[in-house]
């Protein structure tokens, strides 16, 4: 294709404008790919997403995102919106043959996600891709711990600890939102921030989960809502203990109620010869040890993963630089011809576990076989 790829994006929040901010950088960054027009900003409060399309570099704005997936000068739908509308948007823009991502998790329910996987792998003969926005895949240093792992350089992985913790809910008066209702968010934290680390488990290890229990918890119950109290009908935490294929047993965390941490992923993976671990509050180091005690690797080199259209080494990279680097990797599969990861099938896998957790949590916190349910 010689004319830039249009794209746009459905969606003008907190994703809205961090995948904005990608759409904008990656070609500066990465020159050698096809060239993007941000072509369209859209969302249903006209003034709001008017200046925000002003503001995030937009040529337009819309309302209506139906009437944007089947225009001819969109060729990316790339759909930053509330779980709810995943499902629905997906499936016009994949039926008018438009590339497609779709920020995590892939939708709110087992059967959506399911369906998506069906379209997307008709689609995908056609020339047609699509990927789900985990975007913690393109930090460089988990990207490089999973490079040490697949090496063998901490042996057979037994163990993993994964951690996810913020505190943005944890005053009883802070006010409702979107993600606290359960048709709109599908689930509370467990799909926010568990499905990050459901997909890390799958990417750091390359392995598959078998077995799943878990537990979830409401601790507030109520919120103030624009009429009065609305009740939270979704879960404030969740716990999970997992079990994979080759045999490690990962332990998941996640909250909206932790005090004092503002967000904060940590993953520790231990194995029979050593061990690596990241902390997102330093994303830019991983801690090794191959057998002769703990080591800070500082992860700025240029032959790093994802580091070498950047700065020279020590100069950091922020969280922001993750969806560049997400969009840089979703032109490369558009001009190759290949299919990009975290495929569709890879948002299935991992609803297939935020499923089991809450069916385990149901049954009175058992175990949930995933090859036999």
């Amino acid at each position: 294709m010689t004319r830039a790829l249009g794209v746009a994006v459905i969606g003008y929040s907190f994703m809205g404008r961090a995948h904005s901010n990608a759409w904008r950088n990656v070609g500066a960054f990465h020159p050698h790919l096809p060239r993007v027009s941000q072509q369209v900003l859209v969302g249903r409060d006209e003034p709001a997403v008017r200046s925000a399309a002003d503001q995030l570099g937009w040529r337009e704005w819309a309302i209506d995102w139906r009437d944007v997936v089947t225009r001819d000068d969109v060729d990316v739908v790339d759909i930053c919106t509330p779980g709810h509308l995943h499902h629905e948007i997906a499936l016009a823009a994949l039926h008018a043959g438009k590339h497609v991502v779709v920020e995590k998790p892939l939708t709110n329910t087992l059967e959506e996600s399911a369906e998506l996987v069906e379209v997307a792998s008709k689609a995908r003969a056609g020339g047609v891709r699509s990927m789900v926005g985990f975007n913690y895949r393109c930090v460089p240093a988990l990207a490089l711990a999973r490079s040490v792992i697949a090496d063998g350089r901490i042996g057979e992985v037994r163990q993993v600890r994964a951690s996810y913790l913020q505190d943005w809910l944890v005053d009883p008066a802070a006010p409702m939102t979107w993600r606290l209702r359960k048709e709109q968010a599908g689930s509370g934290v467990l799909g926010d921030l568990g499905s990050h680390l459901v997909d890390q488990v799958r990417f750091l290890l390359d392995d598959e989960i078998e077995t799943v229990s878990g537990r979830l918890e409401t601790f507030v119950e109520s919120r103030p809502g624009p009429s009065g109290a609305e009740p939270v009908t979704v879960d404030d935490a969740a716990w999970a203990l997992l079990g994979t294929t080759r045999g490690a047993v990962v332990s998941v965390e996640v909250s909206r109620m932790a005090a004092g941490r503002k967000n904060s992923l940590q993953i520790e993976v231990f194995g029979s010869g050593g061990s690596v671990a990241f902390d997102l509050e330093r994303l830019n180091e991983l801690w090794v040890d191959t057998g002769e005690g703990r080591t800070r690797v500082l992860v700025t080199e240029p032959d790093h993963p994802h580091l070498a259209p950047w700065w020279p080494p020590g100069h950091v990279l922020g969280w922001d630089h993750t969806f560049t680097t997400q969009a840089a990797g979703f032109l490369a599969a558009i001009a190759d011809g290949t299919d990009p990861t975290p495929s569709f099938e890879d948002g299935l896998a991992v609803q297939r576990v935020l499923d089991a957790v809450e069916r385990s949590d149901v049954a009175g916190r058992g175990t949930v076989d995933l090859a036999t349910s």
